[in-house]
């Protein structure tokens, strides 16, 4: 059973299940499991999340901007210097082993595909609310949460242990479950607990399932040649 970092996104998840399941178990996951993922292709969607970080640092910090709490400002905000201080140098100290510098890095084109995600994420922030916002990321940040555990318990090669031990860590899922209980504080001090009978939930919904088939959408890209 899939640990459950938040009562509102995993009342989605159940909702959304044939696409989560789509997300959490693609078949880049699979191979970059039993190491058979080209080296190549890993690299790829690692110079693309890279770029892919920065939007979603950006992201988070527009988060911070439509907080409406001390308390949520602190968490978004940490969120945010998370990325961009702890999570993107993983990217760097991967891709400077494989011979790919910083200036190489940020220098980076965007694929469609990120493009795509990430812009969809901030228009929810800039043209939403902050829940919005929050529900659009959220199958992000604890989708690698599930992720990095159920991988953890079932990879067989060494060869992406780094980036599998990053997100199992006790330290991102801490920041798991800090999300979650942000999600669930937030939607249920703006709409009250029953959330369900109101028309939010309905756009809630329509974030969250379009936020995932974008993950999806972003693991096809890493197995394209």
């Amino acid at each position: 059973m899939s640990v459950i970092y938040s009562k509102v996104v995993s009342e989605l998840i159940s909702a959304h299940k044939d696409i989560w399941n789509s997300y959490t178990e693609h078949s880049f996951l699979e191979q970059l499991a039993n190491g058979s993922l080209p080296n190549a292709q890993f690299l790829k969607y690692l110079k693309q999340d890279y770029i892919f970080l920065i939007h979603f640092s950006r992201a988070w910090a527009l988060a911070t901007a439509k907080s409406d709490s001390l308390d949520e400002m602190i968490i978004t905000s940490s969120i945010m210097h998370s990325l961009i201080n702890e999570e993107m140098a993983l990217h760097i100290r991967v891709c400077e082993r494989e011979g790919i510098n910083i200036k190489d890095l940020k220098s980076t084109v965007e694929t469609p595909e990120n493009i795509a995600y990430t812009r969809y994420v901030l228009e929810a922030g800039y043209s939403g609310d902050f829940l919005d916002l929050l529900i659009s990321l959220s199958p992000c940040v604890l989708g690698y949460g599930q992720i990095g555990l159920r991988l953890k318990n079932m990879f067989t090669s060494q060869k992406y242990k780094e980036w599998i031990d990053n997100y199992s860590s006790p330290k991102y899922q801490n920041v798991c479950f800090s999300v979650g209980k942000l999600i669930d504080e937030a939607v249920s001090r703006r709409i009250g607990n029953n959330y369900h009978k109101i028309g939010k939930w309905k756009i809630l919904n329509q974030y969250f399932r379009k936020a995932t088939l974008l993950e999806i959408e972003f693991w096809e890209m890493g197995l394209k040649p």
